[in-house]
């Protein structure tokens, strides 16, 4: 997510004799994953003794070595830290504290495989598959560098 969530709104289009808007990483305005698969993490990254930066509060128990994101448990999971218009805008509002297993998930062609995850849970919330053409001048300096 290089910078993946640090955006509340899309990029406005660019306008005819406007400069050209750099296009936004697609998960900027997509979200489908955090509201759709439960994170589930080893405890020890909600622990701020054992070295942990995901915010406590934000997480309850599951398994005796696992702590999960409130919110994904559910029926409809919704991840309490995404801030999102699904297909719209998307924001981690822990992002630099996120769980690893948020970072370890890449969007589809982001390095130029698909992502199971990605295309799961963009097809769920009724969203196009990413395409080759959604990472036509993406910075490489703004896709997710994986842990």
């Amino acid at each position: 997510m290089p910078r993946r969530c640090n955006s509340t709104r899309p990029a406005p289009s660019p306008r005819r004799g406007a400069t050209l808007i750099a296009p936004m990483h697609p998960c900027l305005t997509c979200g489908a994953c955090c509201a759709y698969f439960r994170v589930s993490f080893h405890w020890s990254e909600a622990d701020p003794e054992q070295g942990g930066q995901v915010p406590i509060e934000l997480t309850e128990p599951l398994r005796v070595h696992e702590r999960v994101m409130r919110g994904t448990s559910a029926t409809k999971p919704r991840c309490i830290a995404l801030d999102a218009d699904i297909g719209r805008y998307s924001r981690c509002t822990i992002h630099d504290r996120r769980p690893s297993v948020c970072a370890a998930v890449p969007a589809s062609l982001e390095f130029g495989e698909r992502s199971a995850q990605c295309d799961k849970s963009r097809l769920a919330h009724g969203l196009p598959l990413l395409l080759e053409s959604d990472w036509v001048g993406v910075a490489e300096a703004e896709r997710n560098p994986l842990p």
